[in-house]
């Protein structure tokens, strides 16, 4: 699933967040050690606020690039002209395989309907948040029959 910027999520799982705490610049408190823990449970809502997706190199977006007009115009290709297409496809798709092997997790920054913000936090985390999507499948006339 591809979170969005703007798109409202729901965390699937619980999460504990323990550790050492940075308060915020220009904060009164003094500046000395903080220590705490913070329990969120699954199903806490909130809205994307960045997703960084990892870098690919420069052969895999080449390899995304021609494998997509691969699939779209190959078939309609002179023989020749798709002949040397499918030959650098596959010449990438090693290059494209291991770096898919690599599994570079993707990134979010989310603010949560309670005010708290996770940044920098896997993606995997968080599913579309459906429930606040308009349920346009539901008959909403009312019963009249009797």
């Amino acid at each position: 699933m591809t979170l969005t910027v703007g798109g409202r999520v729901r965390l699937v799982t619980d999460l504990v967040l323990a550790g050492s705490v940075t308060l915020a610049e220009g904060s009164p408190a003094e500046k000395e050690a903080v220590a705490g823990s913070l329990a969120l449970a699954a199903g806490v809502r909130g809205l994307v606020e960045r997703v960084r997706e990892p870098e690919q190199p420069p052969e895999v977006r080449e390899y995304v690039r021609l494998k997509s007009l691969l699939d779209d115009y190959g078939p309609q290709m002179p023989p020749g002209s798709r002949g040397r297409l499918e030959e650098e496809v596959a010449s990438l798709e090693a290059e494209w395989r291991a770096f898919r092997e690599r599994a570079p997790r993707v990134t979010v920054r989310v603010r949560l309907d309670n005010g708290f913000v996770l940044d920098d936090v896997p993606g995997d985390l968080f599913t579309s948040d459906i429930a606040d999507t308009p349920d346009t499948t539901s008959d909403t006339t009312p019963d009249t029959s009797g």
